[in-house]
């Protein structure tokens, strides 16, 4: 109590010199000495909160006098109070009393012109966390801005950005315009809650009118400090934070400021701020990353990370702009292989891919949309000349580059537009008329299918779609021409009645499946080119109606000529696919099977039943897509349950399952002797190996006397396997395993057990699916003994197997891999497993029809697999087996027999990798070529020259044989190597030492240096972007994520002898090696994880991302030593970070604010400043306080 009274008389004594100082007039400067003076005496630190409580108390409103103002005035010169102490003090009074007291109200803004810049001052000074926790209590930040945190870093933002706001809503009040609000009020206290009867001053004329005056230019000047602190540099990045971390708290002061931009008179008339320049100013995002680089190889990296081209797709060939695209080239080929299922879609996968390289380099939307059109293109146009396979791939180039990829588009479309519709749902209804109805991304789509059209080379349709295509360019002209068009198809025309000149490509057929996606309309029609010929030489009469879905749906019957016409020509509408639906179900018998057939046709195999998929997609997965659209709902579209469905939904199939998994898993066993399954079994064996007579020796193994099972049995056998396929399904193991020993033990000879496999798989066709499985596990635990393909047991290969292994030879040899000699010995004899010659055998067995491709198309990619893990020559074996059956797929089967090389020999794949990175790069000597996709993937495999195969791609032959790869963990290391030793022969130019310094003397050598340097630096971002795309596609996630997490790491730790140094080239080649690396973890991160948070995989993102930060942060403290270069691992650091902040920001917000803070401050120990600041401000609301302190310290 004894100390509280000696405080209450320590400020009553404050008072009372203020008092008396004022009634004698004392100089401002003596009475703030003497205050200094006793407050000294008294043990009060200064600058003191209480002294400045008092001082403003003691103003406003009792002494609001001009001598009062120069006793604050002087208080604050010499520190006695805390200026934004104050300032907050006298903004919670003056600005509500603005009217009432216009002197103080300019008094108010000449202190924070004066005092609110000067922010070192406040966090360099004592009492600095004092002093903002007191403006944080005065303003009520907590509950303004509902952030819990007394972090004096924090609150400096929240101080800047109140201030700013209060200023604003107090110039909207004095104009009238706060009543046009949202909220129609200010968030602050604009306005005295005292009702104003008088005024202090005299009522005459004359001072009412300098009153006015003055209220005028007060509004003018709170306008021009506005602009003022968002032209200043540190507190114009304050802000920046403030917009970053606060975005609903922005929105409104954003909405307000442009309220006041269009509307304001009196920033009409400042001299020194106009409404365009503010808007200028605030509509800036004042990037936190402008680094000033130190080096020309920094400005080089920052040039290329930053850069948005006019055209980044505009060259096809070399390593120009196209090559930032490389990654969708390889994704789409790779994705046509087929031989794993993903449990990503397709399509999902391309819309993360197409995002996170649009975020990586930088460009605009057209540009990627543009990017990815050309590369699914180059798709198409690689598989014109194709050799012949068992499996067509132009269907499934075509299936990619109008539905998988107009699929991505969409979604990238839609993306953006749902985020539209939610601004205009959360704005208000007089703000909502500026929110666009379409989106920026749907207009840049229309500009890049536009600019396809300067591609003609690619959009030359191969001939099987050429009609199509024809089809899509017609009905353009015939929409023209103002004739009906219904259904997607011309009324009652034939194209042999349509001008020769309206011929199609492809951009035709893009067009039209946009149109089908809802991302397009018929406007499209109207664009320069689009329509080749004159609308008018469409001729108006036409015979008769032809067949066809426009007939259909104005009730034509379903006739012969009908069918075939439906069947070879595919549903351009849901409405369409409805129409044959309900035919289907309602029609008599002989419809419903011309409907099947209908169903199985072109409207299939063009992928048009995903049509009906994505519409259901669309309708439950984007709820706010076309929510202003009312549609009659459908039947496809209206799922019974929207629940998930999983397996045990599904009992039999659920025990199916598990059986099936437990034959791959163990050795067969279980079968008891007179159980339903072993009568079943019997039976299928009696059926099976009904033309044997062996004397009734049984085929199933017994442990007993029990089982008569016999040849006599075989007339009763059909008899006995009416059961359900369930039943049937269940004995198919214990059925195949019998078959085999019998074989393997001289009961059944090869051809007998071909013929009982064949016989099973056409009895249940289901059963070709245990059989694969069943013999793959087989071949897998090596167990049997080998199968002498002699021409005797089993067929022989001797006619075509020396053949294959010489194309084989030349197809590496061409490549540019070199192996060892592959020919099989003389007198070696071939062998395979038994369990694969019984299947190779089987599939040899089928003909080759319709009917037969869907067994071939399931047990032609296990056949693969199987013959490229077994010992060599296994799968050269059965590509000469199967020549001999189909010579017109030679090439196809040679090409899948060279894979088996890479899986044996680890240096092949280190060969072949080496390969693709010198061809993509324009580095290969032996190749003519600038490098780029084109040199990469080339124009598929199988283009023929005269004497035999051409030389297959390096990019098409590694996506072709990595998952052959055994051991793919040691893929990351070699792809490390070969990319810095890349990193060499670019800064080197390919040239030896001596002739390079020799260059260095020439006359030339300072232009020829600058040319190279900025493109060194591309060629470094492809070579990098190339690694990660082989990473990512290799091994997947997990690959990845051991990169980020193990490689990377271990790679800075140890010291490695052949790693390029600095010694050359001033450290140019060290430094290119760091940025190298850093553009591959960023690329190969964010393929696996995405840019935003959305994907499934990002899940795994905090923590590897977090750990890898750790050991940044940890080797940047000096915890860990390094064995790396010192240039390559600043350049690394350096690089990786200025990605982050550039194109992943939304990252930086799952790594914890304490290990960034670690970073940033080992960055600003290299005197990356700004680079730290950047980090720091796009990491989140718990960075906010340490950005805007460095950005205080730093002065940027």
């Amino acid at each position: 109590m004894a100390a509280v009274q000696v405080e209450q008389r320590l400020w009553d004594g404050v008072l009372e010199l203020t008092k008396a100082a004022q009634e004698k007039g004392m100089d401002p400067l003596m009475w703030a000495m003497q205050l200094s003076s006793n407050l000294t005496a008294a043990g009060i630190s200064m600058p003191s909160t209480e002294v400045a409580e008092l001082l403003v108390s003691y103003i406003c409103w009792s002494n609001n006098v001009p001598i009062a103002w120069k006793f604050l005035e002087k208080a604050l010169t010499i520190r006695i109070v805390p200026p934004m102490f104050v300032i907050a003090l006298l903004s919670t009074r003056v600005i509500a009393n603005r009217r009432r007291y216009p002197v103080a109200y300019r008094l108010y803004m000449e202190l924070l012109k004066r005092y609110a810049f000067s922010l070192p001052s406040l966090t360099n000074g004592p009492n600095y966390q004092k002093i903002m926790e007191s403006i944080n209590v005065v303003l009520h930040y907590s509950q303004i801005f509902e952030i819990q945190s007394s972090e004096p870093g924090l609150l400096v933002v929240e101080f800047i950005f109140s201030i700013v706001w209060e200023l604003l809503d107090a110039s909207l009040d004095d104009e009238g315009l706060l009543e046009l609000t949202s909220e129609k009020k200010s968030r602050w206290l604009t306005r005295s809650q005292d009702m104003e009867i008088d005024n202090l001053d005299s009522f005459d004329g004359k001072r009412i009118e300098r009153q006015d005056a003055m209220h005028k230019m007060n509004t003018i000047t709170a306008l021009e400090i506005i602009g003022e602190f968002f032209r200043n540099k540190v507190t114009s990045r304050i802000l920046y934070l403030a917009r970053r971390n606060m975005p609903a708290h922005w929105e409104y002061f954003i909405r307000n400021l442009r309220l006041l931009a269009s509307n304001s008179s009196s920033l009409r008339n400042s001299k020194h701020i106009s409404p365009e320049a503010l808007l200028q100013l605030t509509a800036d995002t004042r990037q936190l990353l402008s680094r000033k680089c130190k080096t020309s190889l920094q400005q080089q990296f920052h040039a290329v990370t930053t850069e948005t081209p006019v055209s980044s797709s505009g060259q096809c060939h070399g390593v120009g702009r196209s090559a930032l695209w490389l990654t969708i080239d390889l994704y789409l080929e790779d994705t046509m292989d087929g031989s794993q299922v993903a449990a990503t879609s397709a399509a999902e996968t391309l819309t993360g891919l197409v995002k996170a390289l649009q975020a990586l380099n930088q460009t605009t939307w057209q540009d990627a949309f543009l990017g990815l059109w050309i590369a699914a293109l180059r798709l198409v146009q690689r598989e014109r000349n194709s050799s012949e396979g068992p499996v067509p791939r132009l269907d499934t180039c075509l299936c990619m580059l109008l539905s998988i990829t107009t699929l991505a588009v969409v979604n990238i479309i839609e993306e953006d537009e749902i985020s539209l519709i939610s601004e205009a749902e959360r704005s208000s209804i007089s703000q909502r008329k500026d929110v666009q109805s379409v989106g920026k991304r749907r207009q840049d789509l229309f500009s890049s299918l536009q600019q396809l059209d300067d591609f003609e080379g690619l959009l030359i349709p191969p001939p099987p779609v050429s009609s199509l295509a024809n089809q899509a360019a017609a009905k353009a002209m015939v929409f023209l021409s103002g004739l009906t068009v219904s259904g997607g198809h011309l009324d009652g025309m034939s194209l042999n009645d349509m001008p020769v000149n309206c011929s199609g490509n492809l951009r035709h057929l893009i067009v039209e499946a946009c149109i089908a996606r809802n991302v397009l309309d018929t406007s499209a029609y109207m664009w320069p080119g689009y329509v080749k010929g004159r609308c008018n030489q469409v001729p108006r009469s036409v015979s008769g109606q032809m067949p066809g879905w426009s007939s259909l749906m104005k009730g034509s019957p379903l006739t012969p000529p009908m069918v075939s016409a439906l069947v070879s020509t595919p549903a351009s509408s849901l409405a369409e696919l409805e129409k044959m639906y309900e035919i289907a179900i309602t029609g008599s018998d002989d419809e419903k099977m011309s409907a099947a057939t209908i169903f199985c046709g072109a409207s299939l195999t063009r992928e048009y039943l995903l049509l009906v998929r994505n519409s259901q997609l669309a309708s439950y997965e984007n709820p706010l897509k076309d929510k202003n659209k009312i549609k009659r709902p459908s039947r496809f579209s209206s799922p019974s349950s929207r629940e998930p469905i999983f397996m045990d939904s599904f009992p039999k199939l659920k025990s199916w399952y598990r059986q099936h998994q437990e034959c791959i898993a163990s050795i067969l066993s279980g079968l008891v002797p007179g159980t339903p399954v072993h009568h079943i079994v019997e039976a299928l064996l009696n059926f099976m190996f009904r033309k044997i007579n062996r004397g009734g020796q049984p085929l199933t193994p017994t442990t007993s006397g029990s089982s008569t099972s016999s040849v006599s049995g075989a007339d009763d056998s059909c008899l006995r396997l009416k059961l359900p396929a369930w039943d049937i399904l269940e004995a198919v193991p214990f059925v195949l395993d019998a078959s085999l020993t019998a074989c393997a033990h001289g009961r059944l000879s090869p051809r007998e057990l071909t013929t009982g496999l064949k016989d099973l798989a056409d009895f249940l066709p289901a059963s070709l699916a245990t059989i694969v499985s069943y013999f793959s596990a087989e071949v897998t635990r090596g167990l049997w003994k080998p199968a002498f393909m002699n021409g005797t047991d089993w067929p022989s290969p001797a006619a075509n197997l020396s053949w294959v292994e010489q194309q084989i030879n030349k197809i590496l040899a061409a490549t540019g891999v070199d192996v060892p000699c592959l020919a099989l010995g003389v007198n070696s004899p071939a062998t395979i497993p038994l369990p694969l010659a019984a299947l190779v055998s089987l599939t040899i067995t089928y003909k080759l029809d319709r009917v037969t491709d869907r067994f071939l198309n399931l047990v032609g990619p296990a056949l693969t697999h199987l013959g490229t893990c077994c010992p060599w020559p296994c799968m050269s074996i059965i590509a000469a087996l199967w020549t001999q059956k189909v010579k017109r797929w030679g090439d196809f089967l040679v090409f899948s027999a060279a894979r088996t090389v890479f899986h044996h020999n680890t240096d092949a794949v280190v060969q072949l990798l080496r390969v693709c990175f010198s061809t993509a790069l324009g580095l290969n000597s032996s190749v003519a070529s600038n490098g780029g996709v084109g040199a990469l993937l080339g124009h598929g495999f199988g283009s023929h020259f005269e004497g035999g195969i051409s030389a297959v791609a390096p990019g098409i032959l590694y996506l072709r044989v990595h998952r052959a790869v055994r051991n793919v963990m040691f893929m990351t290391e070699e792809i490390v190597s070969l990319l810095l030793h890349t990193v060499k022969d670019i800064a080197t130019r390919g040239l030896p030492a001596e002739k390079l310094e020799k260059l260095k003397k020439t006359k030339f050598s300072s232009k020829y240096g600058q040319v190279s340097l900025a493109s060194a630096m591309t060629q470094v971002k492809v070579a990098a972007s190339l690694g990660a795309s082989l990473v990512w596609m290799t091994g997947g996630l997990s690959l990845v994520q051991s990169l980020i997490k193990e490689t990377l790491p271990s790679r800075f730790i140890s010291v490695h002898g052949s790693e390029p140094n600095g010694e050359d080239s001033g450290g140019m080649i060290a430094m290119l090696g760091g940025y190298a690396l850093a553009y591959f973890a960023v690329f190969s991160g964010i393929f696996a994880w995405g840019v935003d948070m959305t994907p499934a995989a990002s899940k795994h993102r905090p923590k590897v991302l977090g750990k890898h930060f750790e050991f940044l942060a940890s080797t940047l403290e000096g915890k860990i030593s390094l064995g790396c270069n010192k240039a390559t691992w600043k350049a690394y650091v350096t690089g990786f970070v200025s990605l982050m902040v550039g194109c992943t920001p939304m990252w930086m917000l799952e790594v914890d604010v304490q290990v960034l803070k670690s970073v940033s401050k080992g960055l600003k120990q290299w005197n990356e400043e700004e680079l730290a600041v950047a980090l720091l401000g796009i990491s989140g609301i718990n960075a906010m306080g340490a950005a805007a302190e460095m950005i205080i310290e730093t002065g940027f």
